[in-house]
């Protein structure tokens, strides 16, 4: 795949803005793809690189609700969930989330699902993302990103 053009994370808008994306989005976890689409959304914000929202049907293994939630002043209220790793016992919480009452700016994406980029390796393009700096934000950081990218200590103001 050829490279692609760099894109500023400064140059995003606020509010954040919802777009529809056909890039190929993959998560992998312990070599089993558990979710997989070219049909989702992203959510570009100033200083954020873009978090993705993936369709349920993307999704290849259950979830189970759990009991956290969080505010976000664009999208509303998020529910979270967990997930049994494939071939394993392990349960993992908190790491996927989505908003199932969201903004009327953001109802396109009711029920879809954004994952934080671990303990599973998260795909844009076939590239493998890096999550976005600290533990609070789930962007997913790709090569062509330029700019300041929100999440770290020293960014929390910003």
């Amino acid at each position: 795949m050829p490279p692609r053009s760099p894109i500023n994370v400064q140059s995003f808008p606020r509010p954040a803005l919802l777009e529809k994306t056909s890039r190929h989005l993959q998560v992998k976890w312990r070599g089993q793809i558990i979710a997989d689409t070219k049909d989702a959304y992203w959510v570009l914000e100033t200083y954020h690189p873009p978090t993705y929202y993936l369709p349920p049907s993307a999704l290849k293994v259950p979830l189970s609700t759990t009991k956290r939630s969080t505010f976000c002043e664009w999208k509303g209220w998020a529910t979270y969930y967990s997930i049994k790793a494939p071939d394993s016992e392990e349960i993992i919480k908190d790491r996927i989330w989505s908003y199932e009452s969201p903004t009327s700016g953001f109802t396109p994406i009711k029920g879809y699902l954004s994952f934080y980029a671990g303990p599973w390796e998260c795909f844009v393009d076939g590239e493998e993302v890096k999550p976005q700096p600290g533990d609070f934000y789930g962007g997913w950081v790709t090569e062509e990103l330029t700019g300041i990218i929100k999440g770290s200590a020293e960014t929390r103001y910003l």
